[in-house]
């Protein structure tokens, strides 16, 4: 705490003008030590009172003046409030930057982008997925990339991001980096979470993003249908590594399950439901959310095939799944000897339980969504969207119901309207 803090406002005697006028300075003193602050405002000496501090006069001119005066002490006190309030030892020199705008730290944008990343790669594993930290990773390159191709910096205060920023960033990234609309919004998606740090910080006063609207798109989702399903199952596969990739493949299409949730599945994610059949519990390692999904005749011989493999006892795995980008190339030649003429990837397999395995069959969306692991409903809808099949043969009920009723032949029994 101070022992002592005195406000006087006087005129700088040494700084007279030609016109006779002399400016108003404002002198801060805390525990003795004094600095001074001009006003902005000059005036004539014999219309200055010293022990009022103020000008003499009552015309509209004078009272304006004195009244600003009179903001720019109270501005002081606030200052010293401020000061006080979070904390720190007030000093002349602190207030005086204060005033003067110059006490704010420049906050540089990379390193505040760099600690974000720090942060995530000491989770990878407890909070993060490896993926993630590879996204921000690459959301960095792109940022300082833009900087310099825009500023000719390599990077920037944070105060000096706005709207115009975020756009010529969208825009470099549709059309120097050549990305798609999902992916350029996907990258300054990660931007804004930057963004929303200096916010939670109070290093910005404005949200940079406030008018900023983008939209991702909806991308169709391709999934197998019954026959390609059954191509596959039918296959006689010279290889042991085809073989193995397909039932790894068929063993998602009938859970749902996406590639590293089936890599991270062991004989402890099995047990028995509420109905006393197996289940798999396990949890989204994407979002963290829970996955309960009764095992299919299909997805139990899957299971027992590989019991005994070594890599499955050696490692405690259900499955001795291969790494993602293998599979995927396998999956490529498996589609080929199948003759189906889609571009087959792992991913495909959980829109084809979606879909074809569950929707498709009559599951109810509510426990599709729930077996998937999604936290909102609006997830799975995208799925039901794409399946005019199912549309058909549940209008082809309808039909039928009213055939029965015999609403048609009700109708046709009138006579017409003349």
């Amino acid at each position: 705490m101070n022992k002592t803090f005195n406000l006087l406002f006087f005129i700088k005697k040494n700084k007279i003008k030609a016109d006779g006028t002399a400016p108003i300075y404002l002198r801060i003193t805390i525990d003795g030590v004094p600095k001074e602050i001009s006003a902005k405002r000059n005036i004539q000496l014999d219309r200055w009172d010293n022990k009022l501090q103020k000008v003499i006069g009552s015309s509209t001119e004078v009272k304006t003046l004195n009244a600003y005066l009179k903001t720019l002490e109270q501005q002081v006190y606030e200052a010293h409030h401020q000061v006080l309030k979070d904390k720190e030892q007030a000093t002349s020199s602190i207030l005086k930057a204060k005033l003067q705008g110059t006490d704010k730290r420049q906050r540089m944008l990379v390193p505040i982008f760099q600690d974000h990343n720090n942060k995530i790669k000491e989770l990878v594993g407890k909070e993060y997925a490896p993926g993630t930290l590879e996204r921000y990773t690459t959301s960095l390159k792109h940022t300082i990339e833009f900087m310099k191709w825009k500023y000719n910096v390599s990077d920037i205060d944070i105060t000096k991001i706005d709207h115009a920023f975020i756009s010529d960033y969208e825009f470099w990234l549709r059309s120097v980096r050549n990305c798609a609309n999902n992916t350029a919004v996907k990258y300054i998606k990660n931007f804004n979470k930057i963004i929303k740090i200096c916010l939670a910080n109070d290093w910005l006063d404005k949200n940079p993003f406030a008018n900023y609207k983008s939209k991702i798109k909806e991308v169709e989702r391709v999934y197998l249908n019954e026959e390609e399903i059954q191509a596959i199952i039918e296959k006689d596969f010279k290889t042991e590594r085809l073989s193995l990739v397909r039932d790894i493949f068929l063993f998602s299409c009938f859970t749902g399950l996406a590639y590293i949730d089936v890599k991270n599945l062991t004989k402890s994610h099995i047990s028995y439901g509420i109905d006393g059949e197996k289940w798999i519990f396990t949890h989204r390692q994407k979002t963290e959310s829970a996955s309960k999904i009764p095992i299919l005749p299909v997805t139990q011989m899957i299971i027992d095939k590989y019991e005994s493999h070594p890599q499955c006892i050696n490692e405690d795995k259900l499955l001795p799944i291969l790494s993602n980008q293998k599979m995927n190339a396998y999956l490529k030649e498996i589609a080929g000897v199948c003759e189906i003429e889609k571009e087959l990837t792992f991913h495909i397999a959980r829109h084809t339980f979606a879909t074809t395995v569950t929707l498709t069959n009559g599951v109810p969306i509510e426990s599709v969504s729930k077996m998937l692991g999604h936290k909102n409903l609006r997830t799975t809808q995208h799925y039901a969207k794409v399946l005019d099949r199912k549309v058909s043969e549940d209008m082809q009920i309808l039909r039928e119901k009213f055939i029965n009723l015999n609403t048609v032949n009700s109708l046709h029994s009138n006579k017409k309207v003349k």
